[in-house]
């Protein structure tokens, strides 16, 4: 007999989850409401039965073992599985895409944006990176762009854009501060994609979220969060969380060609409800930045074919 305890958030979603994994037959043996609020269930059953309709226990096993190994919470992980459940398929990558397609919101920066973009973030997320390749896309599909920085004062911070903006064939704006900022953002041509590259700063630093703020006010611009992939989800989420309280609404996330679990983000997208907006998927200018869809986060969080055969092996599967 086979004895599988599930967890959810609703009483529904628990028992979704109990048929798409053991199938009709399953009896159940408890429930329970634990202190954070979720369902609790634990089913019992001689057998798998295939569930009909919905999708593939096979399917359900695969995201279940990717999402784990992503470091995700168990209770956000069976979240994703119940949103997949209605699609009746056996390719995962499909079954994972449209349960993002649904939990998630995906917000790719667009090629004509109706407000300029100010690129926020901590020190060393990518930001200066992310201006540049944004900017080489804008140029690429002959779009108008006015390339600012605000980070004047880290070390290197302005020769390594300007040198992407001389191979680009832009000038280079330079604004010290809110002052000086305000001007050139009222310069800008209508259709002209105004991009901005702030400074680095401490969030949780008071000083450094007012001047912040202030760039933000001065060129009316929409604050992006420029996030690397990576790191502790509970950290992750609080700095954030800052930034969304600054304005931020989406995010570019950057070092997704150097990391292994995407838990840290993911989380930030369930907690914070950040969209996604650009993955940074390359150190190259021009093809390292590509738009955020459901397929993209799915082929991210899932192994590739070499990685899920080797899995196999070990298992003994064939």
């Amino acid at each position: 007999m086979q004895l599988r305890t599930f967890t959810a958030t609703t009483m529904t979603e628990a028992m979704a989850l109990v048929r798409a994994r053991l199938g009709p037959d399953a009896i159940i043996v408890a429930t329970d409401e634990g202190e954070d609020g979720a369902t609790r269930v634990t089913a019992a059953v001689d057998r798998v039965e295939r569930p009909s309709p919905g999708i593939e226990p096979d399917a359900i096993d695969v995201l279940n073992e990717a999402l784990s190994a992503h470091g995700l919470a168990p209770l956000l992980v069976e979240k994703i599985l119940c949103a997949a459940l209605p699609f009746e398929t056996d390719d995962p990558l499909l079954a994972l895409a449209s349960a993002f397609s649904t939990f998630f919101t995906f917000a790719p920066l667009d090629a004509e944006p109706r407000r300029p973009i100010l690129l926020a973030g901590p020190p060393g997320a990518g930001k200066t990176v992310s201006a540049a390749k944004i900017a080489t896309r804008a140029v690429v599909a002959g779009k108008p762009v006015r390339l600012v920085t605000a980070d004047t004062v880290r070390a290197g911070g302005i020769e390594q854009l300007e040198a992407f903006a001389r191979l680009l064939h832009l000038p280079l704006h330079r604004a010290e501060n809110a002052q000086r900022l305000a001007p050139i953002a009222a310069e800008a041509a209508p259709g002209e994609l105004l991009l901005i590259d702030s400074p680095g700063i401490n969030p949780y630093s008071a000083g450094d979220r007012r001047e912040l703020s202030q760039l933000i006010a001065a060129s009316g611009a929409e604050p992006v969060l420029v996030l690397p992939a990576g790191g502790d989800a509970v950290d992750t989420v609080e700095l954030a969380r800052i930034f969304r309280d600054l304005g931020t609404s989406r995010m570019i996330v950057t070092r997704l060609d150097m990391v292994q679990r995407l838990g840290s983000v993911i989380a930030c997208a369930d907690t914070l409800r950040l969209s996604f907006a650009e993955a940074g998927i390359s150190s190259d200018i021009a093809k390292g930045l590509t738009a955020f869809n459901p397929v993209v986060l799915a082929r991210l969080v899932l192994p590739n074919p070499a990685q899920q055969q080797q899995a196999n092996a070990m298992r003994g599967s064939p």
